[in-house]
């Protein structure tokens, strides 16, 4: 299994990104995947989710911001990013589940397989 991100940049407030992650070793159409963020010195943090079942969940503070999708055809995992602010500014990552859970978690613990990051960067 592998997951590879890409996308990530600089940007300045109130602009657009949108990340991608390609999935190799299974279809995407029966896992669980999640977009996390992570700060140096804090934790990691679970941004958006997208379920086996394609119920899709969010952190309260990218609502309305943020939108999580899958496309199939080509087993990758997007999240687009609008109406960026400072506080986006992370290393972004995608995650998945490969078991048979639905659920759309944006908890660390339930995702087995992990991407190596792009870095997200917003400021004036």
């Amino acid at each position: 299994v592998q997951l590879v991100e890409s996308g990530g940049g600089s940007v300045q407030p109130g602009g657009s990104l949108r990340l991608s992650c390609a999935a190799s070793g299974f279809t995407s159409n029966n896992v669980r995947m999640a977009w996390f963020r992570q700060v140096s010195g804090k934790e990691r943090q679970g941004v958006a989710a997208i379920g086996r079942a394609g119920t899709m969940n969010y952190e309260d503070s990218v609502k309305g911001r943020f939108t999580i999708s899958k496309d199939n055809a080509k087993n990758t995992l997007y999240l687009q990013m609008n109406s960026l602010k400072p506080e986006d500014t992370a290393m972004y990552y995608c995650a998945a589940d490969v078991t048979v859970a639905i659920a759309a978690s944006l908890s660390e613990s339930v995702y087995d397989y992990w991407g190596q990051g792009t870095q997200v960067t917003v400021s004036s």
